[in-house]
C-alpha cells in the first residue's frame, strides 16, 4: 500500500507544480485552461497530465503548445523538486469533463 500513497502524493506534487508553471509561464488570455489531474505510472517513469480547455474547440491546440514546451517545462520541474526519478511529462486532454458537460446538459433538459 506505501506505493500508491506514494504515488498520490507525487501526483498532486506535479498537479501543483505544473499548474504554477502553466500559470506563470504560458498566456492563455483567450481561453480558460485546466488542469484536471495527473496519473502516474507506478514505477514513476511518466506521468500523463489532463488538461481541460474552454471552449472547447483549443483544446487540441493548448496540448499542442504544451507537449511542445514539455522540455522546458520538465526542466523547471526537475530543478523545482527534489525527487528522484522526476517522471516524463505528457500533456493529454481531459475527454471526462466533456462527458460530465453532455450528461449536465441531458439532465437539464430532462429537468424542462
Amino acid at each position: 500500500m506505501p506505493t500508491t500513497n506514494r504515488i498520490e502524493k507525487v501526483n498532486s506534487l506535479l498537479s501543483q507544480e505544473i499548474g504554477k508553471i502553466i500559470l506563470r509561464d504560458f498566456d492563455f488570455s483567450d481561453c480558460l485552461v485546466t488542469l484536471t489531474h495527473a496519473d502516474t505510472t507506478p514505477n514513476l517513469i511518466d506521468t500523463r497530465i489532463y488538461i481541460s480547455v474552454m471552449p472547447e474547440n483549443k483544446i487540441e491546440n493548448i496540448v499542442k503548445i504544451l507537449n511542445n514546451n514539455v522540455r522546458d517545462i520538465q526542466h523547471k520541474i526537475n530543478r523545482k523538486l527534489n525527487m528522484r526519478p522526476i517522471p516524463k511529462i505528457i500533456f493529454v486532454k481531459d475527454d471526462n469533463v466533456r462527458g460530465a458537460a453532455r450528461i449536465e446538459a441531458i439532465l437539464n433538459q430532462l429537468k424542462n
